[in-house]
């Protein structure tokens, strides 16, 4: 079989997997679909591999099959997630003229907003007001002057996706790679259910961010690049660890321009005061077990092992947060740095951050499928695939606790993580 026919033939296959997510998912439970996610990530996996596919035809096989996922997954009810609802809902607040941070959802106050296709349907609605940024605040009201719906902001993060796409596309070409690896970004399933089929505002921080390093790496727009991060990270902030991919050493003027785009951002929101955080910074972290500890696996693991100790969530923030800062000297550090070394320390830090600190829902792991086409490597598969191990749809199947899913899967990301320090040592690129 030819590469085009076999690359063709992958597509199909993923495609058909995607049709059938739902239906199995309802139908047998949460073991089926992560079981069909694994096999949709083996076809990205594998597709992403011929790099003896270049030019207009393979991308073409890749987009088409990518749009035909994604016009699948649209149809998809929010069961994985109901967060698109409080979307259209602060896009609605908006458009009356009134300050999203301001009132909760059940306020008396926004009564007259209130309808039978949205409004029911928002989370902590009595109790928490809005937690997203202003970037994902202004993407709220613009998608909602045109369809107050969960289906228009769906098509929206979809048109963003495209951005993406064209942004990876810029990378491989600028690294030398094949253009047919676009795949595991267009393929990957992690994406399709979770941007398309479930609408997160991840797809527009994603698609922010990878324009951010296409400027700075591809263009040598690198101001441009870092304030399109900033602005990434203003729709979900974890997109600020790609910042010391662009920085130069002693560039105090990007370490400047963070903090001013930044007040620029929230300056239309200003009239709540503080409270322009948010439920960030009144709630969240509790309820998340954050401020507990009890929402980071690998602090729950070392409890079970050698039970609670005093001040450990604090100190294990300071070790985490002491990574973190190391992996970013270094990037922003290394000598003789070239784009595709840019790209894999943004890729570690960010597989790393989401291994240690992210709240264990599977779509903040979104953040590390671009890189599987640009910068892959064992960890960021597994961490992106079997992120699927801990949803909990479907009351009443069988599953292990979800305490043992999210150990199973940050002992597999480890093992996955020695596994790629022994290639990068064999290949010479530690260093």
């Amino acid at each position: 079989m030819s590469p085009v026919r076999r690359l063709t033939a992958l597509g199909i296959a993923g495609t058909v997997l995607i049709g059938l997510g739902m239906p199995l998912l309802q139908g047998f439970g949460d073991d089926a679909f992560l079981a069909l996610a694994c096999a949709g990530g083996v076809i990205a996996a594998l597709a992403a591999r011929m790099d003896d596919l270049t030019g207009p035809r393979a991308l073409a096989i890749i987009v088409g099959a990518g749009l035909a996922m994604r016009l699948l997954a649209l149809s998809a009810p929010p069961i994985l997630s109901t967060d698109i609802f409080r979307y259209v809902w602060d896009g609605l607040v908006q458009g009356a003229g009134i300050n999203p941070y301001r009132y909760v959802p059940a306020d008396p106050a926004l009564t007259f907003l209130r309808d039978a296709q949205v409004y029911p349907f928002i989370n902590r609605a009595d109790y928490a007001v809005t937690i997203y940024p202003p970037v994902a605040q202004a993407f709220f009201l613009l998608v909602t002057r045109i369809s107050a719906s969960p289906l228009a902001i769906k098509v929206a993060l979809v048109a963003c996706e495209g951005m993406t796409i064209v942004a990876l596309i810029g990378l491989l070409r600028l690294t030398g790679k094949s253009e047919a690896r676009v795949a595991a970004y267009a393929w990957h399933p992690l994406p399709v259910w979770e941007i398309a089929g479930q609408g997160h505002v991840d797809g527009l921080m994603i698609a922010l961010m990878m324009l951010g390093l296409w400027l700075a790496l591809a263009v040598g727009r690198r101001y441009a690049g870092a304030t399109s991060v900033v602005l990434a990270a203003l729709a979900k902030p974890f997109a600020l660890i790609a910042l010391p991919g662009l920085w130069r050493p002693w560039d105090w003027r990007m370490v400047a321009l963070v903090p001013i785009v930044i007040a620029l951002a929230y300056l239309p929101y200003l009239s709540v005061g503080r409270g322009v955080l948010g439920f960030l910074a009144t709630g969240y972290a509790d309820e998340q077990g954050l401020s507990s500890g009890s929402g980071f696996t690998l602090l729950r693991i070392w409890r079970q092992s050698a039970g609670m100790w005093p001040h450990d969530t604090q100190i294990y923030l300071i070790l985490c947060l002491m990574t973190l800062a190391a992996l970013a000297l270094r990037t922003g550090f290394r000598r003789g740095r070239t784009p595709e070394w840019s790209l894999r320390d943004i890729n570690c830090s960010i597989v790393t951050l989401l291994f240690l600190l992210s709240p264990e829902f599977p779509w903040y792991f979104l953040m590390a499928v671009p890189f599987l086409s640009v910068a892959a490597t064992l960890p960021g598969w597994v961490l992106t695939v079997g992120g699927f191990m801990l949803y909990d749809v479907v009351p009443g199947d069988p599953q292990l606790s979800y305490d043992a899913r999210s150990a199973i899967l940050a002992a597999l990301v480890a093992a996955a993580a020695l596994v790629q320090v022994g290639i990068c040592r064999r290949s010479g690129l530690i260093r």
